[in-house]
């Protein structure tokens, strides 16, 4: 994208103008945008549902998204800052999207598989944090340099109308993402395995993947950059070489925030309500959805042990070095003989056939026999556990034992292990008791919902549906907000339709009605997109433009490490599901009422900002 015609209406373009762009050139700046949201997209909209489905406590849910956007604040600026000082064949901007496009790729290939590697539930969270992590940093970096790209080549008058395609296409690449589980669910099937996500959800990550490839191709061979001298000239930029001897100043964050304009703190504040309340949607809505239209039901899970009336979280918990309670399940080693979960140290069937709890069984130092996987039939055999014949007909061992039922009692032989004296004892000894041969400990337990159930997963597909909706009405509302001569009316209104549509989820309990809801938050994320940065744009010198960019992306992810770090505590605040087939488990569809409140907030704050006409210049 060369634009060497540096003429308008037929005179020559004095130092700081830059020429008008056609549509297409608008387009091809922007479009690698929409194979970035498709992958935004399916992040925003599965990874709850991914993190729930491995086991995740919807209380801690919030807590997973701490990290995403820490990242993005480190990165962020540093991005915006090398990218304005890179020039290389590659160009100044493109290089970044190239990395981060690339590691984006990668890991969206790993997380939604983090459930299905064979690891404990714990450690399978922990994989999934880890890709969640290097994912939104990839998205992030892949996205920043689009939005520098608009204000490296695009001027003033032309600006509103570019980051209006730009908003277009990352509502369509919206849509894209959300929909496609939904889609792929006429293809593939929508249930798995226990604490494995169904295949639609990791068929829609690969295909995210691969659009985002042929996008970044695109890119690369329609997008030219100027070279330093073309971009001195039509962003009115004097570079004065220092004297002999002297260094060049290195552009210093905290003097370009000190120097900041006022609109870059107004707009900010408008940023922290608005993506806060965001933070809360992708956070909670699938679990919000289930609730309200699908009445998926609940069920108990492990939240401990009470040991002489004291309660110890499931963290403390240990057998040998196997963990026992891991995220809500039972991780026992065993067997079940006609459904009832035992764990002894020895099954024999027929005098040969040696079980322990999944491993071999060593007897005088050599493995008798490797252990049988699955089930088998006991009929017309004899059948031994611990010595004692047991009348039977079908064995099954057992590496997890998840279903469980409020006044199940923990024996010694599935939590504690003998000390060489005789004594049992917890493995945490500091902070656990021991406990006396033929004691047992109660189990406590918590409601959650069901995420295994064809229910959940469902609306899990329908969450996609309702988000794809918000996308698109994003889309549409854009194209408006372009026609507005008040552009904080437009911020203004766009948000307080978008907390109306927050609000109202409250209320539906349809499934279809629901559409109308997401909807109208779609309006408030049309202007989230566009308007920001429109306004701060008209306000910058091109000189650091990729660095104040990058240090208003602080306004983006402060607000959501604020909301992650406190939205357990909020949820928490809430009395639970009281009516249906949810009944006891959290109550999370009012998380998606405190997105409307922060929402409306937003709306208000706008009318605190005060545009600047002309460019802001800190000088060096």
């Amino acid at each position: 994208m060369e634009n060497n015609n540096a003429t308008r209406s037929g005179r020559r373009l004095a130092p700081g103008e830059k020429p008008d762009m056609g549509f297409w050139k608008l387009w091809n700046l922007s479009f690698g945008f929409f194979g970035v949201q498709i992958a935004y997209a399916l992040q925003s909209s599965q990874v709850s549902r991914i993190f729930s489905t491995i086991g995740a406590d919807p209380h801690d849910l919030s807590y997973f998204w701490i990290l995403p956007p820490l990242m993005g604040m480190i990165v962020q600026p540093i991005v915006g800052v090398s990218s304005d000082r890179t020039w290389n064949r590659f160009g100044r901007r493109l290089p970044y999207l190239i990395v981060g496009a690339l590691v984006a790729m990668i890991v969206m290939c790993f997380l939604p598989n983090a459930g299905s590697l064979g690891l404990s539930i714990g450690a399978a969270i922990v994989f999934g944090l880890v890709m969640l992590m290097f994912l939104d940093t990839s998205i992030n970096m892949a996205m920043q340099p689009f939005k520098m790209l608009v204000g490296d080549f695009v001027n003033e008058k032309q600006k509103g109308l570019a980051y209006s395609i730009q908003s277009f296409l990352c509502n369509a690449g919206s849509v894209v993402g959300y929909l496609a589980p939904f889609v792929l669910a006429w293809f593939l099937p929508t249930t798995a395995p226990e604490g494995e996500v169904p295949a639609t959800v990791t068929v829609a990550f690969y295909l995210g993947a691969a659009i985002l490839l042929l996008c970044v191709i695109y890119t690369m061979a329609k997008v030219k950059e100027m070279p330093p001298e073309q971009y001195a000239y039509y962003h009115g930029i004097v570079e004065t070489e220092p004297k002999s001897g002297e260094k060049k100043e290195k552009v210093n964050l905290l003097r370009l925030l000190a120097h900041a304009p006022k609109v870059f703190w107004t707009v900010g504040i408008v940023q922290f309500f608005c993506w806060a309340g965001f933070l809360y949607m992708w956070t909670y809505s699938t679990d919000a959805v289930a609730i309200q239209a699908f009445d998926a039901p609940s069920q108990k899970v492990v939240e401990g042990v009470v040991v002489n009336g004291k309660s110890y979280s499931e963290k403390y918990i240990f057998n040998g070095k196997s963990l026992v309670i891991d995220n809500g399940r039972f991780q026992l080693a065993g067997v079940k003989v006609d459904g009832d979960f035992s764990c002894p140290s020895t099954v024999v069937v027929d005098g040969d056939t040696i079980i322990a709890g999944g491993q071999p069984v060593y007897v005088g130092g050599v493995a008798r026999i490797e252990p049988h996987d699955g089930s088998m039939s006991l009929a017309g055999r004899r059948l031994v556990i611990d010595g004692t014949a047991v009348e039977a007909s079908g064995i099954e061992t057992v590496s997890q034992f998840s279903l469980v039922e409020p006044g199940t009692s923990l024996t010694l032989a599935h939590i504690a292990k003998a000390d060489g004296n005789g004594e049992y004892y917890l493995e945490d000894t500091e902070e656990l008791p021991a406990i006396a041969d033929g004691e047992s400990l109660d189990v406590r337990y918590k409601t959650v919902l069901n995420s295994a159930s064809s229910q959940y997963q469902a609306a899990g597909d329908w969450n996609g549906v309702l988000l794809a909706i918000q996308g698109g009405v994003a889309v549409l509302w854009a194209l408006l907000l372009a026609r507005f001569r008040s552009r904080r009316l437009g911020y203004s209104l766009s948000l307080l339709i978008g907390a109306v549509g927050f609000l109202s989820i409250c209320y539906i309990q349809n499934k279809y009605l629901l559409c109308v809801s997401y909807g109208l938050a779609g309006c408030g994320w049309a202007a989230m997109l566009a308007m920001p940065f429109t306004i701060l744009t008209n306000a910058l010198s091109g000189k650091n433009i990729g660095a104040y960019l990058g240090l208003f992306n602080c306004t983006i992810c402060l607000p959501q490490i604020i909301a992650a770090l406190v939205g357990g505590l909020i949820l928490n605040m809430f009395p639970a599901v009281s009516s249906g087939a949810s009944v006891g488990v959290a109550n999370t569809v009012l998380m998606l009422g405190t997105s409307g409140v922060l929402l409306l907030l937003g709306a208000m704050a706008v009318w605190g900002i005060k545009e600047t006409s002309g460019e802001h210049v800190v000088s060096e």
